[in-house]
């Protein structure tokens, strides 16, 4: 049985460390692990593989991999890999969605503690070496408590599980809308909502966070009307993907104060050019695609792929089932 993992050009803290495969190696005698990097593989590397890592893959990848039966990609987004061919295929998908849950929760905390007592704008202050406690003081929305803020989840998943763990220790209320609302109301979450009703979430929440999957519906989510549906003292925070959110819209509305700030990890086009228009916003945190980033991140990885391996091999149900047709 092979085990093929192919390092990204340019993923740099996103890849593998060489450890990773000799550990396997190690604790999988049995199994002939192979990574790639400098060197790229082969045809014949992708012919005898049997379990893949990877971020993304080509059709004509998938066509060389015959044998091919699992993918695992290290990354919470499979958007990248969901070719019509994998799509169709029967060949098992699975994420690391758990793996980077507490580092993006934890993120996502502190930005509603930052964006809560006006960092960003004290950051401005220090920068032009401005004593502005006056200007903070008298500020909209201004410095206000975190504690009894409602936190809007737009995705219950691992990671919006985690944020309402973390929220609601903190006082916090949560509410959330997901796809499924049969599936019921996961712990720390007080309401639910379908996906219909986002209106209502938007409308109540203090700080909204985006923390769903690229999918054809989420595509454009946060557009210039759902914007306008939030409150005009509310934040926005995006730690899925920015193709969720109307950038130009966005950029509109902080201009005119319709919302009251934001923090942004993800973007269309990554790295963010530097002429970009939000660069030069107040009130908006920009961190460059590193709320997954964690000293633990690997470890954690390994933990979790290791398990799964376990599991494939003695053929049992594996962790982090994506489903390939809904995306997630």
């Amino acid at each position: 049985m092979k085990l093929l993992i192919l390092v990204q050009p340019g993923f740099g803290l996103w890849n593998p460390p060489s450890w990773f495969a000799e550990r396997l190696q190690n604790e999988f005698p049995k199994l002939e692990v192979v990574q790639r990097g400098a060197e790229p593989a082969t045809e014949y590397d992708f012919r005898d593989a049997e379990i893949l890592v990877t971020w993304s893959l080509s059709p004509g990848q998938l066509s060389q991999a015959t044998k091919l039966r699992w993918i695992h990609s290290p990354a919470a987004a499979v958007h990248a890999l969901l070719i019509p061919e994998l799509v169709a295929s029967d060949i098992v998908l699975t994420n690391g969605s758990e793996v980077h849950a507490p580092a993006v929760a934890e993120h996502v905390i502190t930005m509603i503690l930052a964006l809560a007592k006006e960092l960003p704008q004290a950051a401005r202050f220090q920068q032009k070496h401005e004593w502005g406690q006056s200007q903070m003081a008298s500020s909209q929305p201004g410095v206000r408590d975190f504690a009894g803020a409602t936190v809007g989840l737009i995705g219950a998943g691992s990671i919006g599980r985690e944020v309402a763990r973390l929220a609601s220790a903190l006082g916090m209320k949560v509410i959330a809308v997901r796809h499924d609302i049969s599936r019921g109301t996961p712990k720390h979450i007080d309401r639910v909502y379908g996906m219909s009703d986002i209106g209502k979430l938007l409308g109540e929440a203090d700080y909204v966070v985006l923390a769903v999957p690229v999918t054809p519906q989420t595509i454009g989510l946060m557009s210039a009307e759902r914007i306008s549906q939030m409150r005009p003292d509310a934040c926005l925070i995006n730690v899925g993907r920015g193709q969720l959110l109307d950038e130009a819209a966005f950029v509109e509305a902080m201009r005119s104060r319709k919302i009251g700030g934001a923090a942004l990890d993800v973007f269309v086009e990554e790295p963010l050019p530097k002429e970009s228009l939000l660069w030069d916003l107040e009130r908006v945190v920009i961190t460059p695609h590193t709320a997954g980033v964690s000293n633990h991140t690997w470890e954690r990885q390994y933990a979790f792929f290791s398990e799964d391996l376990r599991r494939y091999v003695a053929g049992q149900e594996l962790l982090g089932f994506v489903d390939k047709r809904r995306g997630y």
